[in-house]
């Protein structure tokens, strides 16, 4: 096995806890919208899609105009994100300090927008540790497939043997298998074990990562 040059990092559910903040989104976004009532749960699963990929898997009865969900979705999140709604994992600045010292380059790959990862990475104190952030127009095709990671390993001259992905469902493992990546669950975001059970690795805790590399 090659050494691990590069991790290629989720965000929602992986770094930040923004399942509260996404679901009361989504159950906002719904109300306004007038659309079929659905659990938090089933809010909750469609975390790691890109938002205009929501509307025919949350609401396959419905003829949804993926731009106008996606729109509101966008103003109702930018109302409730309000300071300290989105908190760090435990362990995960430390993590990545630590991987960073250990010669790792940290990069994101997520569904969320660019500028939204951007303003997340530099609030809560991760800028000096992610060297590269790909979110959801970025790339023309979203998890699973594998655009985001090719993209990030072209970038860098890695191959895919070197990388690891890491995120918390099955979105995050089936983009890393696809790009030939080792991939890593994690067990405290939106996934179940069950449905990370194609990862290579299912960590409990964001510092555990730090085993895998040494």
């Amino acid at each position: 096995m090659n050494r691990t040059k590069i991790i290629i990092l989720d965000f929602d559910g992986t770094l930040g806890d923004t399942t509260d903040l996404i679901v009361r989104t989504t159950q906002a976004a719904i109300k306004e919208l007038g659309l079929p009532e659905r659990s938090d749960e089933q809010c909750a699963s469609m975390i790691g899609l890109r938002l205009v990929e929501i509307p025919p898997v949350l609401f396959p009865e419905c003829d949804v105009d993926r731009d106008v969900y996606a729109a509101t979705y966008r103003r109702i999140f930018n109302e409730l994100n309000t300071d300290g709604a989105v908190q760090l994992y435990p362990n995960v600045i430390e993590t990545l300090k630590e991987m960073k010292r250990r010669g790792i380059i940290l990069t994101i790959a997520s569904s969320r927008s660019n500028a939204s990862l951007t303003e997340y990475i530099n609030n809560l104190g991760l800028a000096s540790t992610i060297t590269c952030i790909l979110g959801a127009n970025d790339v023309k095709k979203g998890k699973p497939d594998p655009e985001a990671v090719n993209k990030t390993l072209e970038r860098f001259d890695i191959n895919a043997d070197e990388a690891i992905v890491v995120g918390d469902t099955i979105f995050d493992i089936e983009m890393g298998r696809n790009a030939g990546t080792r991939t890593c669950g994690v067990s405290y975001g939106n996934g179940s074990r069950e449905s990370l059970s194609k990862a290579d690795w299912i960590i409990d805790d964001f510092g555990e990562l730090l085993k895998l590399i040494s």
